[in-house]
């Protein structure tokens, strides 16, 4: 602190603020005295009048009351009065009481005080009333305000005195050093001040002398120095100036190189649906040219033009996903999913590649995973799959294990580490150094060898750092690979998961030989309360099931002897776990005690739900026996499936289709109606219309979810006529278990009913069918009607599929209707819903002509919009009419034939 400011503090602060102290103790005083007095004056006035207020009130005066309360509100600083008694009842109000805190209310102090307003409460002799008084105190702190403001006056006054007196007496002393100050100041700014004049004292005199002998000195360095300046100061400019001009053209050429990658992303995204669209409409083609009549050679080059078409559109779904994440257009989901659920289905997905190599191929989600995480799941599924994928692909032998395991938890967050080990052809540390890089893979003879773009692992490693995880590798050549990433995902309060099948302390038999299988296989048993038995120590009839886990060739009549002895000694049924394909598997089992056999991987709501019929069959058996006398083979109610369809060919197809093998069918038109039969029918799979009017597929599946209990993990299959890859993978994660393409391919069909339920179709050969088969335009290749081919759609069912050519002509004119009325209006959803009900008849029936007419149709319709399908029109209302003339004469004709042929059966 300088000289001056300790001077000027000394002459100023320290008086002012004792007089401050002075006025600010004079002041409160005078307040609390104004308080009291004012607390004094009202309450001897009130107690004044309180006797009299309490004897009108006791008479019931009210017009006296009134009066005596009217003297009290004269009073200048009453605002408001009210006589209320024990009751709560309120007798007199004068003016609105203002509102105070409850906790000020409840003190038992007469005077209430909450700043400017008060409450007077005072007792009325001879009664339960109470008088209450709401006074307004604000005249108070107004006059405290005022004698602040008269004090703070006074000290500006006394201030601006001492002022005064300070700045002339600094002034005096502190003039000569200032001057020796500035001077110091413009030698240190590098000027160059005048002498100072020699003062009179000598001490100052001696100061002042020295300081321009400094001046002298400083002036002769600092022209020296300002030559030197000058001359390094030209020549940095010009090393800036060069600068300058670098930085410029470094910042035109990055914009260039960010606006390059910018238009490279969009390119290849839009390319990429671009490409999408007409290749989608290949496969369609492929598809129908498929259920068209072609020689084994045409067939075979088809089946080449199929996977080719296959590997581009995943190639291309590579591409664009890549070139989402590059353009940051590709937003994350946050949807609930289950773990299990998805492990299971991403195993699935790859089991035919594993089975044909007779790798093992299996899934362990540990027990501390939440069951209900949020996340998304169509990418964590894209990431899985495509490790899973790899791994399938470079593993000749061995085994290919999913693990999902906790490894943070937080609130309301649960990170889990999810890894896939596989032994395959491992990897070097140069190959694992740049195999998350993009079109990279491990080595040159591995693209050659084994396909693929280098794109997957890149995107997955993208996939997950978007979502906030890490990926890494750890590999050894020729040992094998684990690929393992981090995942944090909300949770819904880390529900533990219940248990999917109750044992009951059943005693349960493993035979398996793949050790981690066997490992998981036990855990699960003693999860679900079961014990599980080793097969070589269990005693007869102490088992009440055998899990064994066979490979395929261990299925055959040469190789069985070995464990069908076994399971004939230990005297129970048996579930047979087979790494096999569906297709592969035998209808019926050669079990001497009964029981089922699942295809591996197993998934674990499958594999309960086998062993939950197996119990329920064994349980229920001998009060069968008992009842009837004889024994039956399957106590179990029978299979029910639930057929949604807003087109009623449809729905008879699929009934006619599925209800041979013994299942039970119920069909629904709507969404609507299938709730109401959800609500009070017990169904084991449903197969559910997308676009059905009202509340679709989507709709009704979400609905049949939120029914819980068992609603929750019944497969819904959905059926549709159109669909492309990305609206796959949407209706996957809407709820759906899988997908059934119209027109119905019965072996699809079957392998969905085995692969659910553990029942396929009988299959039916065709019944001889009378002619004309084929009616053909004379303009074009394609048939009008092909009963020959819509027999085939029908699983060979001659009759279904006349009854369904029948239905499909008595609705031409309608559909033609609906389909006239949208394309005037400009409706394209209603235009779309048209033709997608055609294209879903078409696919059932032997109309190829009008069936492909359809088809383009609905993938212009899709793809290009309206504009694209008008050109069209024409020729389907000529395919319609053609359709409605020749159809009529053909089934007239066939009609009369099996009349006729009928006759000259009975006439013989």
């Amino acid at each position: 602190m300088s000289f001056k400011t300790r001077l000027m503090l000394c002459i100023l602060v320290l008086p002012l603020t004792l007089l401050g102290l002075f006025v600010f103790a004079a002041a409160e005083l005078e307040d609390r005295h104004h308080h009291r007095q004012l607390a004094s004056h009202l309450t001897e006035t009130a107690r004044m009048l309180t006797p009299e207020l309490a004897e009108a009130l006791n008479e019931g005066h009210a017009d006296r009351l009134s009066s005596i309360a009217s003297r009290l509100l004269e009073l200048d600083d009453v605002r408001a009065l009210a006589i209320r008694d024990a009751q709560g009842h309120v007798p007199l109000e004068l003016g609105r009481l203002r509102d105070m805190p409850a906790e000020l209310l409840a003190a038992d102090t007469p005077l209430v005080q909450d700043g400017a307003q008060w409450r007077l409460r005072l007792s009325l002799p001879a009664t339960d009333a109470r008088l209450l008084l709401d006074i307004d105190a604000s005249p108070l702190p107004l006059a405290y305000y005022r004698q602040l403001a008269s004090g703070g006056l006074l000290l500006l006054l006394a201030g601006l005195l001492l002022f005064l007196v300070a700045y002339s007496t600094v002034r005096r002393l502190s003039q000569p050093l200032e001057e020796a100050s500035e001077s110091l100041s413009r030698l240190a700014a590098g000027m160059t001040p005048e002498p100072l004049p020699l003062p009179g004292e000598a001490e100052l005199a001696q100061l002042v002398q020295r300081l321009n002998t400094l001046r002298d000195h400083l002036a002769c360095a600092h022209d020296d120095l300002q030559t030197q300046v000058e001359q390094a100061t030209q020549e940095l400019q010009e090393s800036m100036e060069t600068i300058e001009v670098q930085n410029i053209e470094l910042d035109l050429a990055h914009r260039r190189a960010l606006e390059a990658n910018r238009a490279k992303s969009e390119f290849l995204a839009n390319m990429s649906h671009e490409i999408r669209t007409p290749l989608n409409g290949i496969i369609g083609f492929c598809r129908l040219l498929h259920r068209s009549e072609l020689s084994m050679r045409q067939r075979e080059w088809l089946d080449h033009v199929q996977r080719a078409c296959d590997n581009l559109l995943m190639l291309v779904n590579d591409v664009l996903d890549f070139s989402k994440i590059e353009a940051g257009r590709l937003e994350l989901e946050h949807r609930p999913l289950d773990m299990v659920a998805l492990v299971d289905e991403v195993l699935g997905l790859q089991a035919p590649q594993a089975q044909q190599k007779d790798l093992q191929l299996l899934g362990l989600v540990y027990d501390d995973v939440p069951m209900e995480l949020v996340g998304d799941p169509l990418r964590i599924r894209q990431v899985m799959t495509n490790l899973v994928h790899n791994a399938v692909k470079f593993t000749d032998r061995g085994e290919v294990i999913v693990r999902v395991s906790v490894e943070d938890t937080a609130q309301n967050q649960t990170t889990l580490r999810i890894s896939v080990s596989d032994t395959g052809i491992g990897l070097s540390k140069a190959c694992q150094q740049q195999l998350f890089d993009a079109f990279r893979q491990g080595t040159v003879s591995h693209q050659r060898h084994f396909g693929g773009t280098g794109l997957g692992l890149a995107i997955c490693r993208q996939l997950i750092e978007q979502m906030g995880g890490e990926i890494e590798v750890d590999s050894v050549p020729d040992q094998g690979s684990t690929f393992s990433f981090t995942l944090p995902l909300s949770n819904n309060g880390n529900l533990e998961r219940p248990r999917e099948v109750d044992l009951d302390g059943a005693g349960v038999v493993i035979l398996e030989p793949h050790v981690t299988t066997r490992h998981a296989l036990r855990h699960l048993v003693s999860r679900w309360g079961g014990h599980p038995l080793e097969i070589d120590d269990v005693e007869v009839g102490s088992a009440e099931l055998a899990l064994i886990g066979l490979s395929a060739e261990e299925l055959h009549d040469d190789a069985s002897s070995g464990w069908r002895a076994r399971l004939a000694r230990l005297g129970c049924p048996a579930l047979l776990m087979v790494n096999a394909s569906p297709p592969d598997l035998p209808d019926e089992p050669p079990l001497p005690h009964g029981g089922e056999i699942l295809s591996k991987p197993l998934a674990r709501h499958n594999l309960a739900e086998a062993i939950r019929r197996i119990r329920q069959s064994r349980l229920s058996a001998p009060r069968k026996t008992s009842a009837a006398g004889t024994p039956h083979d399957d106590a179990s109610r029978p299979w029910h499936i639930l057929c949604v369809d807003d087109t009623e060919s449809n729905r008879l197809l699929l009934k006619e289709l599925v209800q041979s093998t013994g299942i039970e069918v119920s069909l629904a038109a709507s969404g609507e109606e299938a709730l109401t039969l959800a609500r009070h029918t017990t169904f084991d799979m449903i197969l559910m219309d997308i676009r059905l009017q009202g509340m679709d597929g989507v709709e009704t599946t979400r609905a049949l979810r939120r029914l819980g209990g068992h609603w929750r993990h019944i497969p819904v299959i959905a059926v549709t006529a159109h669909v492309q890859d990305n609206q796959r993978r949407d209706l996957l994660d809407s709820g759906l278990d899988d997908m059934l393409e119209k027109p119905i391919d019965t072996a699809q069909l079957s392998q969905l009913l085995r692969h659910h339920l553990g029942a396929g179709l009988e299959t039916e050969d065709p019944e001889p069918t009378l002619a004309p088969r084929t009616i053909r335009n004379e303009d074009t290749e394609l048939a009008e009607i092909d009963l020959a081919l819509g027999t085939r759609l029908a699983g060979g069912r001659e009759g279904v599929a006349r009854q369904l050519l029948e239905q499909l002509i008595a609705s031409l004119e309608e559909t033609e209707a609906d389909i006239r009325d949208a394309a005037e209006r400009g409706d394209d959803e209603a235009l779309l819903d048209a033709i997608h009900g055609l294209n879903g008849a078409c696919r059932y029936c032997g109309v190829p002509r009008l069936a492909l007419l359809v088809e383009t149709l609905e993938t212009r319709l899709r793809s290009r919009g309206s504009d694209a399908v008008a050109p069209l029109l024409p020729d389907l209302y000529a395919a319609m009419a053609s359709l409605r003339s020749q159809g009529s004469h053909q089934l007239s004709n066939t009609t009369k034939a099996i009349a006729k042929a009928a006759s000259s059966d009975n006439d013989t």
